[in-house]
């Protein structure tokens, strides 16, 4: 049997072996020193400074503040910020119908239905919507009475209300938008799906109705968030109707107690309000549509703030070890 030899050299303390000549010697801790970003710091300062000013320009303005805390919940601002979100969702829903139609007849082989369709869109996209309003408005300039055969009959001043004028006005332009998101969309479904569905012997209407548009709403919707979120402020030209929506309501308060700046400071605040509730509700549509095109979903602005925390709660004090 062979006997053990101790190879630790002598002199050398125990249980530590020495490094022989040729041996290389183990690497250090590299310490990783971040790169100095000295112009994201001076921009951020200069950024942080014009804030500042203009808060204090604001602060010292002949604004009364107390106007507006006390102006924000008026019953009158209260029903004409109603009345806004009315006239915006009634709109937005007219629009979409009227839209899917367009969209559909601008695809259509027919040349009369596309050409009409075609001819809709570019009047309506290519006039303000301010100056559709006034059409509206003063339709009764041109038509006094308002006459359907066997149908109806009155006189176009009492037809037309500035409900109507408001109605009309935001939907119909409305519309012209919309069918060029649904023309794309329904363009972005693969044409295989419906050379498959005639196939099966579906007929036209039948492959749109349950092939094409259940495909075409991931490309649709989406923008059609934005669309609405675009008509809540779009309905203040409104005004020149004189529909009572929330900018007239404002004005009005404003004009009477001489307030007229603290009255569009409250206006304003309600937009904002309106608008950032929906760009929220538009954010999570947006997301749960996603869900055919991407593997993995964005991360939601609270799982941002988490993710966030949790690396800034982790980080190493001393560097990055190798």
């Amino acid at each position: 049997m062979t006997d053990k030899f101790d190879k630790t050299p002598a002199g050398s303390p125990a249980g530590q072996v020495s490094v022989s000549k040729g041996a290389t010697p183990a690497p250090e801790n590299i310490k990783a020193i971040p790169v100095r970003h000295v112009g994201r710091w001076i921009s951020g300062v200069v950024v942080i400074g014009l804030l500042a000013a203009l808060g204090y320009a604001f602060s010292q303005g002949n604004i009364q503040w107390q106007a507006v805390g006390d102006k924000l919940f008026d019953k009158n601002v209260v029903a004409g910020a109603g009345r806004t979100l009315l006239i915006s969702v009634l709109a937005m829903v007219l629009g979409v119908i009227l839209g899917v139609v367009l969209a559909v007849m601008r695809l259509s082989k027919n040349p009369v239905t596309s050409w009409v369709a075609w001819l809709y869109i570019w009047f309506f996209r290519g006039t303000p919507v301010y100056v559709q309003l006034l059409l509206w408005f003063n339709l009764a300039l041109i038509f006094p009475i308002l006459n359907i055969p066997f149908i109806y009959k009155d006189e176009m001043t009492d037809v037309m209300t500035p409900f109507m004028c408001a109605l009309l006005g935001l939907a119909l332009n409305e519309a012209a938008y919309m069918a060029e998101i649904c023309r794309a969309g329904i363009q972005s479904v693969d044409e295989g799906q419906t050379e498959a569905s005639h196939a099966l012997g579906m007929t036209q209407g039948k492959t749109m109705r349950r092939v094409v548009l259940p495909q075409a709403l991931r490309v649709i919707i989406p923008p059609t968030g934005n669309e609405f979120i675009n008509m809540l402020k779009t309905s203040s030209l409104v005004y020149a109707v004189t529909y009572n929506e929330l900018l007239r309501s404002t004005s009005q308060i404003g004009s009477t107690s001489y307030a007229v700046m603290e009255m569009l400071f409250v206006a304003s605040i309600w937009y904002i309000v309106m608008t950032s509730v929906f760009s929220v509700g538009q954010y999570y549509l947006e997301r749960r549509y996603a869900r055919g095109s991407l593997r993995s979903l964005p991360l939601t602005p609270w799982q941002r703030v988490k993710v966030n925390l949790a690396a800034f709660g982790n980080r190493p004090s001393g560097g990055v070890s190798a």
